[in-house]
C-alpha cells in the first residue's frame, strides 16, 4: 500500500542495517525490514522532545494545544528523492483545500535521521511555505528534528519502519502521511505518493470531531466511512440506502405539504368567487 523506496543520501550514521547480498531478481532483504504498520488509536508521547527550525526546545505536545488536527510527514531533510516528493505532493494537496494550516491543522514534519540539523530544517520550512502560498503558514508548517530516543518513540508508535542501508549509503523507507486526533492519537494513513485533498479534507473534519466542515462534509461522511486498507473513503451501501429512504419520504412529504396547500388555496378563492357572484 505504500511506496517504498531508498532515499538518496550520501552520509554515514550510526544506525545501520546492513543490506545482505542479493541475487538477482529477488526482493532486497533490506525492504523486508522496511513498512508502515497501521496503528489507528495509538497515543502519540507528546512529552518527547524536539527542536523547531529555529533550534528551540520543543514538545511533540506543543503541537497539540491549539486542538486541531495535525497532518504529519515522518522524512529527512536531505533527501531529494522520495521524501521530497512527499512533501510536494502534500503541499500540492493541502493547496486545493479552503482549510488553512494553523487554522484548521497544523501541519509537523519530523525528520527521523538525528544528525539533521535545525538548520535545514529551517531551509525545507522555508521552501515549502514558499510553496504553499497561505497566509498563517508560518504558525501552521513546523519542521522538527530530534535525537534518536525521541525519533525511535515516535516512528515505533506510528509504525513506521525504516532502514538504513549500508551498502547504498542511503535511508530506506515508505511514503505516507499520518492524521493525528488533536489529542495525540493516530487516526488515519495517507498512502503513496499523490494525496487526494477529498479524503484528507473529511479526515481532518473527522479527526475534529466534526466541529469543521458544512453539512454537505456532515453527509458525505455520513455515506462514506474511511477504510483503512486503503487509506481512502469508500462508500457504505446501507448508510446510502438510508438515507435515500430519508430524502424519498422528506421529498414525498413535501410534495403532499404543497399540494394540500394548493388544493386548500384553490378551494379558497372558488368560495370566494361564488360570494362574490352571488352577491
Amino acid at each position: 500500500m505504500s511506496a517504498i523506496a531508498v532515499s538518496a543520501q550520501k552520509v554515514g550514521g550510526t544506525r545501520m542495517d546492513k543490506m545482505e547480498p542479493m541475487a538477482q531478481n529477488t526482493r532486497p532483504q533490506v525492504l523486508e525490514k522496511v513498512g508502515i504498520d497501521q496503528n489507528i488509536g495509538a497515543q502519540l508521547q507528546l512529552d518527547l522532545p524536539f527542536k523547531d527550525e529555529y533550534g528551540k526546545a520543543v514538545r511533540l505536545g506543543d503541537y497539540f494545544q491549539s486542538k486541531r488536527p495535525v497532518i504529519m510527514a515522518l522524512v529527512y531533510y536531505d533527501c531529494t528523492m522520495l521524501c521530497d516528493q512527499v512533501l510536494n505532493s502534500m503541499t500540492s494537496a493541502l493547496g486545493v483545500l479552503k482549510f488553512d494550516a494553523g487554522k484548521e491543522f497544523e501541519v509537523v514534519a519530523v525528520s527521523f535521521d538525528p544528525r539533521e540539523t535545525p538548520e535545514m530544517a529551517a531551509e525545507k520550512k522555508k521552501t515549502y511555505i514558499g510553496r504553499y502560498k497561505r497566509a498563517g503558514a508560518e504558525q501552521g508548517m513546523h519542521f522538527l528534528t530530534g535525537d534518536q530516543a525521541a525519533i525511535d518513540s515516535l516512528t515505533k508508535t506510528i509504525g513506521f519502519r525504516y532502514v538504513w542501508d549500508d551498502r547504498t549509503k542511503q535511508f530506506a523507507h515508505g511514503s505516507a502521511l499520518m492524521l493525528i486526533t488533536p489529542g495525540g492519537k493516530v487516526a488515519q494513513y495517507y498512502y503513496g505518493l499523490e494525496f487526494s485533498p477529498k479524503d484528507m479534507r473529511l479526515g481532518i473534519i473527522e479527526a475534529s470531531d466534526e466541529h469543521l466542515g458544512t453539512l454537505v462534509d456532515q453527509v458525505i461522511l455520513y455515506c462514506y466511512h474511511y477504510d483503512p486498507l486503503t487509506g481512502k473513503y469508500g462508500a457504505v451501501v446501507m448508510s446510502i440506502i438510508r438515507l435515500g429512504g430519508v430524502l424519498t419520504v422528506l421529498a414525498l412529504g413535501t410534495f403532499m405539504f404543497v399540494s394540500f396547500r394548493r388544493d386548500a388555496r384553490i378551494s379558497r378563492e372558488h368560495r370566494q368567487l361564488e360570494e362574490a357572484l352571488k352577491s
